[in-house]
């Protein structure tokens, strides 16, 4: 998905929803809230899980979980050996399946990590939803100012609840890794909880809805919603966890100007990586962040 937004689709949205209310002062929990900054905070309605174990041998068990939510179930594949060093919670970009993960899963337990990959809602494949779109924003935007809970940040919790799923099953680091599309889910989510214990981010940049929304004149609760989506908007609070980023320098979708420019707002502790390749993660950007995770863990494989 490129990273600007149509102006016409921000100017409409907004026109049709002059004169809404904001978000009530006070809700019931479950709940979000977003700050005068724009900064999102969740309080994540508990899930429940149904497991299939698909395969398991001595280097690996792979499991479908599905996560039952407070508004419908989100499917999410793990591949994990039986003690991992490390959790990795990955994120997908636009139409990302499952089935083109199945070598990366079993590298990253061969290496002494679990893999768990998050079909995002309106990704294409098992989980219902809208793709992130100028549709998505106007229905969650809609949203947002009555109060209920849009579409974009049940989908930062659906990454919150796989979080605490892994950390309760193993009690080992949890790192939030995304790409593309993914990678801004990634790291907002990695904003809101400071359970995971940093942020990746691969061949992405921020939406550039918010340059938008401020170039169309908008003030008071578009501006916030533009906001609070954007993934820079997290940095400070993802800091002090280190936040890695990698672009490829030919990346014909997310041009490489705007990932670096992304990397450049990020605070300390953070790395900029190129990497081979185009756009997405791919079997160089694994072989980084395994060697990286070796540096931390010192573990074999």
């Amino acid at each position: 998905m490129r990273s600007l937004l149509s102006v016409g689709i921000i100017l409409v949205l907004f026109l049709a929803c002059a004169g809404c209310t904001g978000i009530p002062g006070t809700v019931a929990k479950p709940a979000y809230s977003v700050d005068t900054n724009g900064i999102l905070s969740v309080t994540c309605a508990p899930v429940t899980t149904s497991e299939d174990v698909l395969f398991s041998n001595e280097t690996y068990t792979k499991t479908r979980i599905v996560m039952h939510t407070q508004s419908g179930d989100v499917v999410t594949y793990l591949s994990a050996p039986k003690n991992p060093n490390a959790v990795i919670v990955y994120s997908p970009g636009a139409g990302e399946k499952i089935t083109g993960h199945e070598e990366r899963m079993v590298r990253y337990a061969a290496a002494g990590y679990a893999f768990m990959f998050i079909d995002t809602r309106g990704n294409g494949a098992e989980t219902p939803g809208i793709p992130f779109s100028p549709q998505l924003v106007q229905q969650d935007y809609s949203r947002f100012v009555k109060g209920d809970w849009p579409q974009y940040y049940l989908s930062v919790c659906d990454l919150v609840n796989a979080q605490k799923i892994v950390s309760d099953r193993f009690s080992v680091p949890v790192y939030m890794v995304g790409s593309s599309n993914g990678g801004r889910y990634a790291a907002v989510a990695a904003g809101v909880d400071p359970q995971f214990a940093g942020y990746v981010g691969i061949s992405t940049s921020d939406w550039g809805l918010l340059d938008s929304t401020i170039q169309q004149g908008y003030s008071g609760d578009p501006v916030r919603f533009s906001t609070s989506v954007e993934p820079n908007t997290y940095f400070s609070k993802i800091a002090p966890r280190p936040v890695w980023i990698f672009h490829a320098v030919n990346d014909p979708i997310i041009p490489f100007a705007n990932g670096k420019q992304f990397f450049d707002l990020a605070q300390e502790p953070k790395t900029f990586s190129e990497f081979s390749g185009d756009h997405g993660i791919n079997s160089d950007v694994d072989t980084q962040i395994i060697m990286h995770l070796r540096q931390i863990y010192a573990t074999q494989g």
